[in-house]
């Protein structure tokens, strides 16, 4: 068969139109599904605030000397959610900053979840942040902060597993000196792995949004 331009004309088999035309409504209704499925996938995924970690980041895992002076361990802070921030408490700006911030936060939880959070204040100055003192700076921001140090090695160590590190300024002799230290707070999920990085910019709705997430979890 021809069309009248002379040009040879498509021939369809009996059943063909039929065919194709129920093969592309099937291929229609997989894409709708696969649609709706990634629709559902995407609305349950945690929409977190702040910023995600990956998988291999390493978990919680320390000893240190706490305001009693007694010895503290991951194992006592298992099924809390922790925040661990390492400063000192000589510290002019970035440390009252980001723990009044962290405060603030978790003050927009109801108070039974506000139990199951610790911040864990590691003062990377165990020369002048003894256990009395860590006591003190850290009472004023809330029941939930501990306070924390250890030796130095086992400082540097810590801070290391973690991407962070400090160092004295030698310049200033005494008393009187300032330790440059991190100034990122990690977050630790209730089985202490390690979930997200709380930075700077992160204000306090959008890092007690994120903790809601990590106690639901």
């Amino acid at each position: 068969m021809t069309h009248a331009s002379g040009k040879p004309a498509c021939r369809h088999l009996p059943g063909e139109r039929g065919r194709s035309f129920a093969a592309r409504k099937g291929l229609a209704g997989v894409a709708a599904a696969l649609l709706v499925m990634l629709a559902v996938a995407c609305s349950e995924a945690p929409q977190w605030q702040t910023r995600t970690l990956e998988p291999g980041f390493p978990g919680l895992d320390f000893e240190l000397i706490v305001e009693d002076g007694e010895t503290i361990t991951e194992a006592q802070l298992e099924d809390a959610v922790t925040l661990l921030f390492f400063g000192y408490t000589h510290c002019p700006d970035v440390c009252p900053t980001t723990l009044a911030r962290l405060g603030a936060a978790l003050r927009e939880l109801p108070e039974a979840q506000r139990d199951h959070v610790k911040v864990l204040f590691v003062s990377v100055d165990p020369e002048r942040d003894d256990p009395q003192r860590l006591a003190s700076y850290t009472g004023a921001f809330g029941a939930q902060f501990i306070g924390a140090t250890a030796e130095p090695e086992r400082l540097r160590q810590l801070a290391s597993r973690y991407g962070s590190s400090f160092h004295h300024d030698a310049e200033n002799e005494g008393e009187h000196y300032l330790v440059t230290h991190g100034s990122n707070v990690l977050a630790f999920d209730r089985e202490g792995s390690a979930r997200l990085l709380i930075r700077p910019e992160d204000g306090v709705e959008e890092i007690a949004h994120d903790l809601r997430l990590l106690l639901a979890s």
